[in-house]
């Protein structure tokens, strides 16, 4: 008798824990928190380690000696946001900041590492920086870009981090989208652009001119990764020209052509490759199907990163940052279900020490795993992407909310991500799909989505959900889409075209017009207007193509819910036109719940508004997907 008590209270034990695993329900802003720490570098002799910490609510700079284990507070920002910084050298960094104004307003400091001599090289400026090589020449010169002369161009400089100086190294004659130099800093590859095709330049030193190499159209992939250094006048590149899949091949800048294939198959995408400088060689190359992994060039470094991948069994890594000689590295670890933590690895002892979470709220056991899937779309493509099912319930019958990506371009990749997490720990199924035009399937592929944004694009995501439908995962009557920028186009056209298969939708920042959308892209990407020509229409001559696939121009139509949201700030979006599509769909009946928010770059302000939209929409998706 008590051994059958004894059954039965374990019995009842089971499904008591069950019942609570099943009811537990993470708080939003456990998925939202901004990092305590991040984007940490290692010095380049490896005896000291960088990183952003949360202070007086928002990111300052501090530096730890690594021998030592002590802690020096560099900024002490308020009311400006630490953008980026980089070492120049053993001792001294340089930080970029910017305000929350609209104008973005911007300074650039050079600093010791013990805090001393800080320098103010730039001050309140409005234009834009990037660094082209933030290597040391000459104990005082960085190689930057700057658009301060035009707006609409950035031209090439060599900024004294010492005085503030910037003297020009090449000036933009108007069309060139990308600047290059070589391991020593020196200024060689200009890539120029008319909007369609891509040419690009070459110089040996700075005292000759730039010459034309070869020109590409837009739909070829031609990437410089660096020059070899032991080979004159060759660059290594990520190409597809002339192949399906991008390769990593050696060109011959003196001949115009490819002088070998150092790595290419038919079936992978290299999406990166990495180079030594100090071995001056290519290591490896990354390829991308449904995970990444690693191709290596170079057996020493494989069996130095096989050292790391026992460290680190069923987990992803990647190097963040390491020291000049290849021995002190800074390691970020994640998986589907963990966004991981940041390691710094000693090489030469097999040694890792942990530096912090990601996000320590986030619990492994708690998350959904994220499946790779495929399916053929209407017209016979294969269409991939990732289901994520939320834990403790059958996989049958569930709620589906859809993420169509951003694009242009782009794609999903498998990884931990909050969005996704958000949703399957509320019970819903979570479907992401890589449509026709997503980067990282080959050119034809990407190819297939050109001008396809209303049309054969749409179908690829209605055709998820109805693959979904037929595997009796979803429940036909609780579908859900929601998208960022042109995911949320997406969303909106699926919604009001296919009111049978979406019982709601939302947008946040998405492109309502696509007249405004090419009306609103920055000065300094003028030259790549006819690119966008091609893949998403010409307002000139594709007029009324655009209104068709444009969904303001459709508020009559709307029937289902909508969540609507948008970033007040982003020069990006038009807030009267979004204003005054909502005013249409209300007149309209159409239930639409509104929300404005401004992106803070200010990690804590971001976070807060983070909880508010993400209160909204669980109500939103919760009020409009309850079960039927």
């Amino acid at each position: 008798m008590l051994k059958k008590i004894a059954v039965l209270f374990l019995i009842v034990l089971f499904y008591a824990c069950n019942q609570k695993k099943e009811l537990k329900v993470i708080p939003i802003n456990d998925f939202f928190k901004a990092k305590d720490k991040a984007y940490y570098h290692v010095s380049p002799d490896g005896k000291s380690l960088s990183f952003l910490k949360l202070q007086d609510n928002t990111s300052n700079l501090f530096i730890d000696d690594l021998a030592t284990g002590k802690s020096t507070q560099l900024t002490h920002l308020k009311d400006k946001t630490l953008i980026f910084y980089f070492w120049t050298g053993d001792n001294e960094l340089v930080y970029y900041t910017q305000d929350e104004s609209k104008e973005r307003k911007s300074d650039l400091f050079v600093i010791n590492k013990d805090g001393s001599n800080q320098i103010q090289i730039i001050s309140n400026e409005q234009t834009k920086l990037k660094i082209l090589e933030d290597k040391l020449i000459d104990g005082k010169y960085i190689i930057v870009a700057s658009n301060k002369r035009d707006s609409t161009v950035f031209d090439a400089y060599r900024l004294n981090v010492r005085d503030g100086k910037m003297v020009m190294v090449a000036k933009n004659p108007g069309n060139i989208s990308q600047w290059m130099t070589d391991n020593n800093g020196i200024l060689k590859i200009a890539v120029s652009s008319d909007g369609v095709n891509e040419t690009l330049l070459y110089r040996e030193n700075e005292t000759t001119a730039f010459k034309p190499v070869m020109t590409n159209n837009f739909k070829n992939t031609f990437s410089p990764v660096a020059f070899a250094e032991n080979e004159k006048d060759v660059l290594y590149a990520i190409s597809d020209i002339n192949r399906d899949k991008n390769a990593l091949v050696a060109f011959d800048l003196k001949a115009g052509k490819e002088k070998k294939v150092l790595f290419s198959t038919d079936s992978l995408n290299v999406i990166d490759a990495k180079y030594s400088k100090v071995k001056n060689k290519m290591l490896f190359v990354t390829c991308e199907t449904w995970k990444k992994e690693k191709f290596y060039l170079d057996e020493p470094t494989k069996v130095k990163y096989a050292k790391i991948d026992k460290l680190f069994p069923r987990t992803e890594w990647r190097i963040m940052d390491k020291d000049k000689t290849d021995n002190v590295f800074v390691i970020r670890t994640f998986t589907d279900r963990s966004p991981g933590s940041y390691y710094l690895y000693n090489a030469s002892k097999n040694k890792l020490k942990k530096l912090s979470d990601i996000n320590s709220s986030i619990k492994d056991d708690d998350m959904s795993e994220m499946k790779p899937i495929s399916y053929k779309s209407s017209d016979g493509l294969t269409i991939n992407g990732y289901l994520t099912l939320p834990k403790n319930k059958k996989s049958t019958n569930l709620p589906v909310v859809v993420l169509p990506h951003n694009g242009p371009g782009g794609r999903n990749v498998w990884g931990y991500n909050a969005d996704v997490q958000f949703l399957a720990n509320r019970g819903y199924a979570v479907l992401q799909v890589n449509y026709r035009g997503s980067s990282g399937y080959g050119k034809a592929f990407y190819a297939a989505g050109l001008k396809q944004w209303s049309d054969k694009i749409q179908e690829d995501v209605n055709d998820g959900v109805r693959w979904l439908i037929d595997k009796k995962i979803a429940n036909p009557k609780r579908v859900a889409i929601y998208g960022n920028g042109i995911g949320g186009f997406i969303a909106l056209n699926c919604m009001y075209r296919n009111p049978d298969i979406y019982a709601c939708g939302g947008s946040n920042s998405g492109v309502i017009n696509l007249f405004s959308y090419l009306k609103t892209v920055p000065p300094y990407l003028k030259t790549y207007l006819q690119m966008y020509y091609e893949i998403v229409g010409n307002p000139n001559t594709d007029t009324e193509f655009m209104r068709y696939a444009s969904p303001v121009f459709h508020a009559d139509k709307f029937k289902k819910p909508i969540f609507f949201a948008q970033n007040t700030k982003d020069p990006r979006v038009n807030v009267a036109e979004g204003v005054q599509f909502v005013k249409e769909l209300k007149k309209r009946n159409v239930k639409v719940d509104y929300i404005e928010k401004e992106e803070a770059t200010n990690p804590i302000k971001r976070q807060e508004e983070r909880l508010a939209l993400y209160k909204a929409l669980e109500a939103f998706l919760h009020q409009n997907l309850a079960s039927q």
